[in-house]
């Protein structure tokens, strides 16, 4: 178990930097190992692994029907909560998905993308001295807003390759000075989906230290072969839990942040008074269009996973045959790979030499971990393979290099 809060006297900028890892000894900020990866991509003509964003569109019923909206007339503010025709497409999707029944003037909040989501929850919920539980590695975002909010940050490992965390850190990290629990599943950037025994000790914990269980669950559609459970269908969660996905990964336009959360009323509204002073609204001709999405029938969201699952086969098989040793995922867009098998014992060192020894960028894990348990991650490098076939096979091509 680690906890982390920034130093005193930061600005409030300058702690949601440290929050990320970010701000330098000097006060300076550094820019994201995604901003950096990504950059030296472009520079030296690599495949770029490092950020997960598909590279070819999603499916045409969406594209058009964005294009429909735009002609119109869907150009102008939105209702605050989000345009009724995604909501009611939300609340379909919850009830045919996962049984779930939620009330669309009153459970049912669009944001910007399930970062403002995530976003406006934490700074909702948390106040200066709160402690927020999440696993560690974490998509970056929480540790930054955890930070701003003034909240104080305790992880529990997941660890290469199972990642499966243990219920006894578990137990130890939860407290009665806990305010919210982030429960990212599928998971970002492991892969791992939490199975039924660790959701249930989540739910159990929560209710006994009466914390707020926030979920994120952008990937909860691109599983391979293992069912997504959200952690609000457990008994005794509804009550406490927010759970958070968008449109984004399913359906290939993450440019257009187009996100959602359902929870009980009363945490909505208290949401959503956060909320509306961010973005206010946003993509109001998306809204429409992902909401066909989600109307999309039962045999594109089994295709897609199909698609994405080959996808990852291509690119652990090149990792592998390159001497890496893989971590399979069980969902999302990357994979984790040790490169310690080739000598490297710094992964941010080796992903920065990468790009001119294989044509290749991924980016160190040690990104998405607190300072004091790099060591334990620093080996280890993700690469997304949300990426077209032939691209990963390149890709798989060029790292052959390394063997």
């Amino acid at each position: 178990m680690s906890d982390f809060s920034p130093a005193p006297g930061l600005s409030p900028w300058q702690r949601t930097a440290a929050g990320a890892g970010l701000l330098a000894d000097d006060g300076r900020i550094a820019a994201t190992i995604f901003a950096e990866m990504s950059a030296l991509a472009l520079r030296t003509g690599a495949i770029n692994l490092g950020q997960g964003f598909p590279d070819e569109d999603g499916p045409a019923e969406v594209l058009e029907a964005a294009r429909q909206a735009i002609s119109d007339g869907v150009n102008q503010y939105p209702p605050g909560i989000g345009l009724p025709v995604l909501r009611e497409a939300v609340a379909r999707h919850q009830h045919r998905f996962y049984g779930v029944d939620v009330d669309v003037a009153s459970e049912v909040l669009v944001t910007a993308g399930a970062t403002e989501a995530l976003a406006a929850t934490i700074l909702a919920f948390v106040d200066t001295g709160d402690e927020v539980v999440t696993f560690e590695p974490y998509y970056d975002a929480y540790a930054a807003l955890i930070a701003r909010a003034g909240g104080l940050h305790r992880t529990v490992p997941l660890r290469f390759p199972e990642w499966r965390p243990d219920p006894d850190e578990l137990r130890a990290a939860i407290t009665d000075r806990t305010r919210l629990i982030i429960v990212n599943s599928p998971h970002n950037p492991t892969g791992v989906v939490f199975d039924d025994e660790i959701l249930e000790l989540v739910v159990e914990l929560a209710t006994r230290h009466d914390a707020i269980i926030v979920t994120d669950e952008v990937y909860e559609h691109l599983t391979f072969g293992v069912p997504h459970r959200p952690i609000a269908t457990l008994p005794g969660a509804w009550e406490r839990t927010v759970s958070i996905s968008s449109g984004g990964k399913t359906f290939s336009t993450t440019g257009w942040k187009i996100g959602w959360l359902t929870a009980p009323a009363p945490l909505v509204t208290a949401v959503l008074a956060v909320k509306q002073y961010l973005t206010y609204v946003n993509g109001a001709p998306f809204q429409p269009a992902i909401a066909a999405g989600l109307e999309l029938p039962d045999a594109f969201f089994t295709s897609v996973a199909a698609s994405l699952a080959a996808k990852r086969d291509v690119l652990v098989g090149g990792l592998a045959a390159a001497g890496f040793t893989v971590s399979t995922p069980q969902a999302g867009y990357f994979v984790i790979a040790d490169a310690s098998p080739l000598g490297v014992d710094d992964g941010a060192a080796f992903c920065r030499r990468l790009p001119e020894r294989a044509g290749v960028v991924g980016v160190p894990v040690s990104a998405f971990v607190h300072p004091d348990r790099h060591d334990a991650y620093r080996s280890l490098v993700r690469f997304a393979f949300c990426k077209r076939l032939p691209v990963l096979e390149e890709a798989s091509a060029r790292l052959s290099r390394l063997g």
